[in-house]
């Protein structure tokens, strides 16, 4: 049975916008417990930050975080799917391209959710190490 990246995607993703601070982004990250954000002027996806983006593009460039925008640490060349694709699809995006999230876009490319290499994991292999701890909420 194919399954589609609707069934699994995480809907209603969290956006900012390119001039948000880089310190707001990771309160945010923190208060919602995400890893990722989407990062979109209007409606238009823009870019992808993680809370890696943010330390290794950002934090240790130096710089004030409440000044520096989230702009500099997104990624910009973003490989997306559609939340109708098939999981495999997503799969072999994140194989050739070495991502572990993709945003999921309507077809004006208006991002609509994310897949995450956890999900996948999850539904493919809940036993497995990555599902486990794709599962476990985080130590605080």
């Amino acid at each position: 049975m194919v399954q589609h990246i609707r069934d699994i995607m995480t809907s209603a993703p969290v956006t900012v916008e390119p001039q948000t601070s880089v310190a707001q982004v990771a309160r945010i990250m923190r208060d919602e417990d995400l890893g990722a954000v989407l990062v979109t002027d209007g409606d238009e996806l823009r870019g992808l930050v993680t809370d890696r983006d943010l330390v290794v593009r950002s934090i240790c460039e130096g710089g004030d975080p409440e000044q520096t925008t989230v702009a500099g640490a997104c990624s910009e060349d973003l490989v997306t799917v559609t939340a109708d694709e098939d999981l495999d699809q997503a799969i072999r995006l994140m194989r050739e391209h070495s991502v572990r999230r993709i945003p999921v876009v309507d077809e004006e490319r208006h991002p609509v959710g994310i897949v995450s290499l956890g999900d996948l994991a999850m539904e493919r292999d809940p036993e497995s190490a990555l599902g486990d701890i794709s599962v476990a909420k985080p130590n605080t």
